[in-house]
């Protein structure tokens, strides 16, 4: 910054009109060393606040060479440009919100200068020499001295990465939710249209449409509360925690397998018509009957894959079905074409046993890693 010049002309003008003259030559020099003392002190204190300010500030003279910068704004630059040749901006590159570059003469400090204004409401992008990209909003806004001539801009450039995080996020979470909206409606649909054929009066239409969206409905709740993500146990406890009544009938074990949302409501699905399947007609219909339910997951090179065994037993003897319900259609047709789920029914005169197996990825988010 060259301010201490233009504060000396100003202060020794000054003096002059004080005196009426131009003081002695013998006073001229102790004046001069005053003023210029004066000046320095000034400049360091201005330097001082702005290198304790958190934002990257800079600024240039009217010719756009950049004259002073702060460490706030090395550090978003990633690096020190050199005083006095650097032009505009200290940053590596320029880019626009798009992604499409931006000269340093057409970016907003240049702007400022050459068409003597203060800049607000642009948005840039600064890369780094590294290759990072630090998303910005400057405020670049011409200096004049006291006779209005341009001399120079300040820039104080604001780093918005937080906030550009933010607004990826919620614009994802909005894409999820819509999709996640359309394959409710659609799995709706799916399951109004299955119940009807599977029915024969509308009295059982609504019992069974009842039971099954509200299965849906405790699925996409147990999702909610666990943030997307829902344990197989969770899933098989909420459907077969009411027949529980202490005795053993209903057997639960394996380890914790945390689901992804889209794999959690098509086994809620699934548990839910075996759950109702064996309340209405199988081991949960009668006093003694027992559920169990066992499963594991292997681990390979690839993939996990998650295995379960559904085992009815002490219930009334069983019979294969005559026509195919919506629960046989579900793990005939639905889950290997939601899911990639391979399905095995065994109709034993002791009791209804499936035998399911899907793949998983190596976790719920998609990187290395298992929860077991």
């Amino acid at each position: 910054m060259n301010e201490p010049i233009g504060f000396l002309e100003n202060e020794l003008e000054r003096a002059v009109m004080a005196f009426g003259r131009m003081p002695a030559a013998d006073n001229v020099v102790p004046i001069v060393d005053t003023l210029r003392s004066q000046a320095t002190v000034r400049e360091r204190r201005f330097r001082e606040l702005l290198d304790a300010l958190p934002a990257a500030i800079y600024t240039t003279d009217a010719a756009g060479r950049i004259t002073y910068y702060n460490d706030g704004a090395a550090k978003l630059w990633g690096h020190r440009p050199q005083l006095g040749t650097s032009e505009w901006c200290g940053s590596w590159k320029l880019f626009w919100p798009d992604g499409t570059p931006l000269r340093h003469d057409e970016g907003p400090m240049a702007i400022a200068l050459k068409e003597d204004r203060a800049v607000r409401g642009m948005e840039a992008a600064a890369e780094r020499p590294d290759g990072t990209r630090v998303p910005f909003i400057p405020y670049p806004t011409p200096l004049h001295d006291e006779s209005g001539t341009l001399v120079g801009a300040v820039n104080m450039l604001v780093d918005i990465t937080d906030r550009k995080r933010s607004e990826e996020q919620q614009a994802l979470l909005v894409r999820e939710l819509h999709h996640r909206v359309k394959n409710t409606l659609a799995t709706v649909q799916a399951i109004m249209g299955s119940t009807a054929r599977a029915v024969d009066n509308m009295e059982d239409f609504k019992t069974a449409l009842f039971g099954r969206i509200q299965s849906l409905a405790k699925t996409h709740l147990l999702l909610a509360d666990h943030e997307r993500a829902v344990e197989f146990g969770d899933i098989l406890r909420s459907e077969l925690g009411a027949f529980d009544d202490g005795t053993g009938c209903i057997a639960l074990r394996g380890p914790e397998v945390t689901l992804s949302s889209q794999v959690a409501v098509s086994l809620g699905m699934t548990i839910h018509e075996l759950t109702a399947n064996a309340a209405k007609y199988g081991a949960l219909s009668v006093y003694g009957g027992k559920v169990e339910v066992t499963w594991n997951v292997t681990i390979d090179a690839v993939h996990r894959t998650l295995a379960f065994d559904w085992v009815e037993s002490g219930g009334p003897p069983v019979k294969k079905p005559t026509r195919q319900g919506f629960g046989s259609r579900l793990l005939a047709f639905v889950l290997p074409g939601q899911i990639q789920a391979k399905t095995r029914v065994e109709y034993a005169r002791e009791g209804v046993r499936v035998h399911c197996a899907l793949p998983l990825p190596v976790d719920v988010t998609g990187e290395p890693g298992t929860k077991l």
